[in-house]
C-alpha cells in the first residue's frame, strides 16, 4: 500500500484529552499534540489539534494518512443515547431478547436483579412469518407483506434503525437481504443491521444482541464519521485514507465502518491503539507485557504475549453482550477524572462517575467542584501546577483543596492530605486488583511480567499498583501520554468474516471446508476493491471454531502452515491435532480420542500499512551530567504521615544510559512518572524509562 505523502496523523480520543502524533516519514520525527475533548461533538477536539499542527507549519495537503481510535459508539452505549430500533425477528421467538441466556450477570442471590433496558423493547418488535432449518432449507416463505406493514408501524413509530434477525439466517442469509429490499423501498434512508452481515454464527441471543448494538450505534457513527469527513476536507486534508481503529487491533477505512454491518467492530476502538503499539514497539513484548492505559475516564488493561495481544471473540460491554474478535482488554472506571465522594455507608468510593473534560477536575478551573483522582495527585505533590500540559494548562491548587476538604475531608473527620492519599490508595488498590483477576483467569504469571503504563495519568500510579503486584519492573515508554495515538500509527487494514456451521470433523470433507473458506474470501476481496485497496497486498488468515462433541465453547484454530493453496485431508488432520494441544495448553487437558465438532470459519484479511518504525539512539559519548536535567525539588506524600523530597527532572534532558534514583519525579508535555524510594530509572537506546526495584 503505497505510503502517500510526507505525514501519517494519528488520533486518539480521550475523555478529558484529545492525543494527536504526526509522523514525518522522511525522518521518522514524531509530533505531539494535546487537546481538550469536546464530549458533545468529539470531531470538534479532533479538528481543533489538526489546526495546531497547520499553525505549526504543516500543510494539510501533506497528512497522507489519518488514522482515528474514538469511543463514539462506547460513550453512546454508555449513555443510551443511540437511535430508536425497531426488530424484526421470526415468528415466535420474540422472547429471545426477554430469556437471553437465562444467567444473571450479577449476584445469584439479589432479589432486586433486572436487566438492562432493552434496545428494541417488545412494543417495538414484530414477528416475521418466515422460517428456515439448521441447514437452511426454507420451510415458511418469508411473508412480503408482513414485513412492508412492520417497516410502516416501526418508522411511524420512530424508529430509525431496523435490526432484522432470522432464525437460522447464517446458514441461508436470502430472507434477511430480501427483507432490507422490502424496507429501503418502503421506508427509504431507514438503517438496516441484518445479523447474517453482523454476526452470522450460532448462538440466537449473542447474534440477536451484537445486531441490536449495531442497529443502535450506526445513525451515531455515520453522523459522527459526516461531520468529522467534512471537517478535514474544510481543513484541507484531502487524504482518501481516512481509517477507524477496530476492536481487534486493526483498522478500517471509513467507508466500511458504516456498512455491512461493522458499526459494533468500533465499541473497543480507543484502548485498542495501545495495546497494539505496546505489541510493536516493546521488545519485552515477546516475553510478556501487562499494559495500564489511564486516561481521564477510565483504565484498560490488557495482556501481550509473544508479541500479540491476547484476543476474544466473546465479550460483554454495559452488560450487553458482544460476540466479535476484539483484544482481550477490561476497563474499570479508574481514571484521573474519577469522581471521590463519601457514601450512604459513611465509605470512601472513587469512581464510576468521571468529571470528564467539561468540566474536569476541579484542579482545572472550569468550575468543577467535585474532588478526582487528579486533585488528590496535585495535593500530594505528584503533579506540577506549572507545568501541566507543558506548561500550556495552569492546575489551581487551591482548588483542587477545597474540593477534597468539601466533599472528602470534613465528612469523614480528616484532614486533606488523608483523603488525597486515602482516593491515590483506593484507586491504585483497585487497578491492581483487577490486573490480579484478569491475569488468573488466563493463567498469567505476573513476575515475569513488565507494567507499560501510558495515558496522562499510567506512570503517575505504575509504581503503586506494580508494587501491589509484586512486580519489579516497568516500561514507560517516551510519549506515554500519546501512546495510543501512537498506536494508530503502528498497526495494519484488518476485516474479519466469519460462518457457522455445524459439522463432525469425522465427515467433512476438505472441498467442503475449501469451499466455505473461499466463498468468505471472496467476500473479502469483493469489500476490498470496494475500498481502493489493491488484492495482490492482501494476507488471509484461515481459523476453524472446533470442540469436543457436547462440549458448549468452542476454541479458534489457526490454520497457517497446515495447507499450501488448498485444504486437504492431511490438513484437517494436522487442524485436529493442533486443537488438541491448544485445548490442553489452554485448559490443562485434552481428550484425543473424543470425536471433535466444527463449529464456525473464520477468515481474517490483513493488508500491511507502512508503520511507525522507532530508531535506537546510541549512548552519547559525553553524557551530561544527571545534574542538568535536574529541575530542583519538590515534597511529595506517598501517604498522610510526612513528605519526600523528590528531585524533579525534565525527561528530554536524560540522556540513553543514565540512571535516576527514587524519590523522584519525571516531567515531560504530556505525563509525569513518579519514582518512589527504593526504585530506580534508566533511560534504553530506544527512549524508553525503565523502571525497576531493588537493582
Amino acid at each position: 500500500m503505497n505510503s502517500g505523502p510526507r505525514y501519517r496523523l494519528g488520533v486518539d480520543v480521550g475523555g478529558t484529552h484529545t492525543d494527536l502524533v504526526l509522523l514525518d516519514v522522511p525522518t521518522g520525527q514524531l509530533l505531539v499534540e494535546k487537546v481538550s475533548s469536546t464530549p458533545k461533538n468529539p470531531a470538534l477536539g479532533v479538528l481543533d489539534g489538526v489546526r495546531r499542527f497547520m499553525a505549526r507549519g504543516i500543510a494539510p495537503d501533506d497528512i497522507g494518512f489519518f488514522a482515528h481510535g474514538t469511543t463514539i459508539t462506547t460513550n453512546a452505549l454508555l449513555e443510551m443515547r443511540g437511535a430508536k430500533v425497531g426488530l424484526l425477528i421470526t415468528k415466535g421467538f420474540r422472547a429471545v431478547q426477554d430469556v437471553q441466556m437465562q444467567a444473571r450477570d450479577t449476584n445469584l442471590f439479589d432479589y432486586f436483579f433486572s436487566r438492562p433496558q432493552p434496545i428494541a423493547p417488545q412494543s417495538m418488535t414484530r414477528e416475521i412469518p418466515e422460517r428456515s432449518d439448521y441447514q437452511g432449507n426454507v420451510l415458511v416463505a418469508l411473508d412480503r407483506d408482513a414485513v412492508r406493514q412492520a417497516a410502516r408501524e416501526l418508522h411511524e413509530a420512530g424508529a430509525e434503525s431496523i435490526a432484522v434477525n432470522y432464525l437460522f439466517s447464517f446458514m441461508n442469509p436470502g430472507h434477511e437481504e430480501e427483507t432490507r429490499r422490502i424496507i429501503a423501498a418502503e421506508c427509504p434512508g431507514l438503517h438496516v443491521s441484518l445479523s447474517s452481515e453482523v454476526l452470522p454464527r450460532i448462538r440466537e441471543w449473542p447474534r440477536l444482541s451484537t445486531t441490536l448494538l449495531n442497529a443502535y450505534l450506526e445513525p451515531v457513527l455515520v453522523r459522527y464519521i459526516a461531520a468529522l469527513n467534512k471537517g478535514l476536507d474544510e481543513t484541507g486534508v484531502s487524504t482518501p485514507q481516512r481509517f477507524l481503529m477496530q476492536s481487534n487491533g486493526g483498522v478500517m477505512p471509513f467507508e466500511a465502518a458504516i456498512a455491512g454491518g461493522r458499526t459494533v467492530h468500533t465499541l473497543f476502538s480507543g484502548p485498542a491503539a495501545g495495546a497494539q503499539a505496546a505489541a510493536w514497539l516493546a521488545e519485552e513484548a515477546k516475553s510478556g507485557l501487562v499494559t495500564l492505559d489511564m486516561g481521564g475516564t477510565s483504565a484498560d488493561i490488557a495482556f501481550i504475549e509473544g508479541g500479540a495481544p491476547l484476543e476474544t471473540t466473546e465479550s460483554v460491554i454495559a452488560r450487553r453482550q458482544l460476540d466479535v474478535p476484539a483484544l482481550d482488554m477490561t476497563t474499570i472506571s479508574a481514571g484521573g477524572g474519577s469522581i471521590a465522594g463519601v457514601d450512604g455507608g459513611g465509605f470512601l468510593t472513587v469512581g464510576p462517575h468521571s468529571a470528564g473534560a467539561d468540566p474536569g477536575p476541579a484542579c482545572y478551573g472550569r468550575g468543577g467542584a467535585r474532588p478526582t483522582v487528579t486533585d488528590a495527585d496535585v495535593v500530594c505533590g505528584y503533579l506540577n501546577p506549572d507545568y501541566f500540559l507543558g506548561g500550556k494548562q495552569k492546575l489551581d491548587v487551591d482548588a483542587a483543596r477545597r474540593a477534597l476538604d468539601t466533599a472528602v475531608a470534613q465528612p469523614l473527620n480528616m484532614n486533606v492530605l488523608e483523603a488525597a492519599a486515602g482516593i491515590r490508595r483506593i484507586v491504585d488498590m483497585r487497578m491492581a486488583d483487577e490486573v490480579r483477576v484478569f491475569a488468573a483467569k488466563r493463567g498469567v504469571d505476573l513476575t515475569s511480567f513488565t507494567l507499560l503504563p501510558f495515558g496522562g495519568a499510567g506512570a503517575v500510579h505504575a509504581a503503586a499498583v506494580a508494587e501491589e503486584l509484586n512486580m519489579s519492573r516497568i516500561l514507560v515508554p517516551p510519549r506515554p501520554g500519546a501512546f495510543s495515538a501512537l498506536g494508530l500509527l503502528c498497526t495494519d487494514i484488518v476485516h474479519d468474516y466469519i460462518r457457522s456451521e455445524l459439522k463432525p470433523m469425522a465427515d467433512l470433507k476438505p472441498q467442503h471446508a475449501e469451499a466455505i473458506f473461499s466463498e468468505l474470501e471472496a467476500r473479502a476481496l469483493q469489500e476490498l476493491l470496494a475500498e481502493g485497496m489493491k488484492p495482490e497486498e492482501a494476507h488471509y488468515l484461515r481459523e476453524l471454531d472446533m470442540r469436543y462433541t457436547g462440549q458448549g465453547y468452542e476454541l479458534r484454530t489457526p490454520l497457517d502452515g497446515l495447507y499450501d493453496k488448498a485444504l486437504d485431508s492431511k490438513s484437517l488432520a494436522d487442524a485436529r491435532i493442533r486443537f488438541d494441544e491448544r485445548h490442553k495448553q489452554i485448559h490443562g487437558h485434552a481428550a484425543a480420542d473424543r470425536p471433535v465438532e466444527i463449529v464456525s470459519y473464520r477468515v481474517r484479511l490483513r493488508v500491511a500499512a507502512p508503520k511507525y518504525q522507532p530508531v535506537a539512539g546510541t549512548a552519547p559519548a559525553n553524557p551530561r551530567a544527571i545534574s542538568s536535567a535536574a529541575k530542583g525539588t519538590r515534597k511529595i506524600w506517598f501517604d498522610a504521615q510526612a513528605p519526600l523530597e523528590a528531585i524533579v527532572y525534565e525527561r528530554d534532558g536524560l540522556d540513553i544510559g543514565v540512571s535516576i534514583s527514587g524519590p523522584a519525579i519525571v516531567e515531560q508535555f504530556d505525563a509525569t512518572t513518579i519514582v518512589p524510594a527504593g526504585w530506580t530509572g534508566r533511560v534504553d537506546v530506544m527512549g524508553n524509562l525503565i523502571l525497576g526495584k531493588g537493582l
